[in-house]
């Protein structure tokens, strides 16, 4: 450990595992180093089962769940957008070769009481039951002037222009209702709350468009989830960084992040040991004092034997419960995954119902989401704060990432990881150059 390295990476977390991989491919000597015995950090998957049942305190769960090592439970589950920022980070690395993704059956949005498919096309939009007729026909107009729309050709914007234009101009300009607009902001775009609505359309547009790309990529949903859990991810991007030169380190107590001359980072000491650093990147439980509490998360982990009601028997799905639908200023996220991604024992499923905390009673927040699973075998609820770097990490070079958010999709995932990689290097996430050095599969 006595060495001098580029950066050292403390955790391995999905984040800081990406993170690694990242700085490695970029040509930077990296160590990586975990207090615990175990890869993900917070973002682990538990197996055997009985694991995760001592883990909440309770007693061992006997023969009822089938055999305990079949199970691998994610503490927070987010599902992969098939287009999106993480796939393509998985294919460019070439860290598929580790891993095997199955799509997820699919994607609903919850409305006055029922769920409903997310209309994602033209073809959908008039089947839908989320919209009356003369809604249906409008909304089909939306969405082919956002599948006809290309940024660097201003006769597709159609006299409105959405780098200067809000979202809420562009609904308007197609006389969406609020029931409309609520579906695509939050079940389409994926926005965790109303503030989009004030940004430049455009933003919105690429989401959608996000959304329908990756949906066409596999049919079902435009969601996929790796085999065998999230667990897999961590390592697969340690392997990456191990082929390009990087160091891991497990069951490896951190006991100081050394400081030098202005409060600079100089290098992270384990007992007598101390490795030199340019830099350090880590999640924000190896730095308490350098971050602040934005919030909480409440996460339900639900253990059922059953597929949710009126998803076609789907042996897995995301559902989206949008604020407005119930009252709150977040959305409720509900994800379903079951043995035919080998989380589960035959014949089980695991649901997690999640939001942002905005009462003193975080349970009762969460009903309308538990509800849509009923009946449920087994709960473990998990209350952690939301919490975010004080600063950018540009004076002490210390790059702190933002704890896992309520989403149900890696999106914002990826957001924080790019943003900590440019504020580290300086420069923007180049993905060519690591293209083909792993092997040509998917292009």
């Amino acid at each position: 450990m006595n060495e001098e390295y580029d950066a050292i990476v403390l955790g391995t977390g999905l984040k800081e595992c990406i993170l690694s991989g990242m700085l490695s491919v970029s040509g930077k000597k990296v160590l990586h180093i975990d207090r615990n015995k175990y890869y993900g950090g917070e973002s682990a998957s538990i197996t055997p089962l009985e694991e995760l049942f001592q883990r909440y305190g309770l007693e061992p769960p006997g023969e009822r769940f089938g055999r305990g090592r079949d199970w691998n439970v994610d503490l927070i589950p987010k599902f992969l957008m098939a287009n999106g920022q993480l796939v393509k980070l998985l294919i460019h690395t070439g860290v598929t070769r580790y891993l095997e993704f199955k799509s997820i059956e699919g994607s609903y949005v919850y409305k006055g009481g029922k769920i409903a498919k997310v209309p994602v096309d033209q073809k959908e939009a008039l089947a839908s039951d989320l919209m009356g007729m003369f809604e249906k026909r409008r909304f089909r107009n939306f969405l082919i002037y956002v599948q006809d729309f290309r940024e660097d050709d201003p006769k597709t914007w159609k006299d409105f222009d959405p780098t200067k234009a809000n979202m809420q101009g562009l609904y308007d300009k197609f006389g969406l209702d609020r029931n409309t607009q609520d579906f695509t902001g939050h079940a389409l775009a994926l926005f965790r709350d109303d503030e989009y609505l004030n940004e430049p359309a455009v933003n919105t547009i690429r989401r959608i468009k996000l959304y329908s790309d990756s949906l066409a990529r596999y049919g079902k949903s435009p969601y996929l989830y790796p085999m065998y859990g999230l667990g897999e991810l961590p390592q697969g991007f340690a392997r990456l960084s191990a082929i390009y030169g990087g160091t891991y380190m497990l069951d490896k107590p951190i006991d100081e992040i050394v400081l030098g001359e202005g409060g600079k980072v100089v290098g992270v000491r384990s007992g007598d040991e101390v490795a030199k650093c340019k830099q350090v990147y880590c999640d924000p439980s190896y730095v308490p004092e350098k971050v602040r509490k934005r919030g909480k998360v409440i996460r339900c982990i639900c253990i059922l034997d059953h597929p949710v009601a009126s998803t076609k028997d789907g042996l897995s799905t995301q559902i989206i419960i949008p604020q407005k639908q119930v009252g709150r200023k977040s959305d409720i996220y509900v994800s379903l995954v079951s043995s035919t991604h080998q989380v589960a024992a035959k014949g089980w499923f695991v649901g997690m119902v999640s939001t942002t905390v905005e009462t003193e009673n975080p349970e009762v927040e969460i009903k309308p989401g538990l509800d849509l699973l009923e009946p449920i075998a087994q709960k473990f609820v998990t209350i952690s704060d939301y919490l975010e770097p004080i600063d950018d990490g540009s004076e002490s070079q210390i790059f702190i990432s933002e704890s896992y958010d309520a989403t149900t999709h890696f999106e914002t995932t990826c957001l924080d990881v790019l943003n900590i990689f440019k504020r580290g290097t300086g420069e923007t996430f180049d993905f060519s150059k690591i293209k083909h050095e792993l092997g040509d599969e998917e292009q």
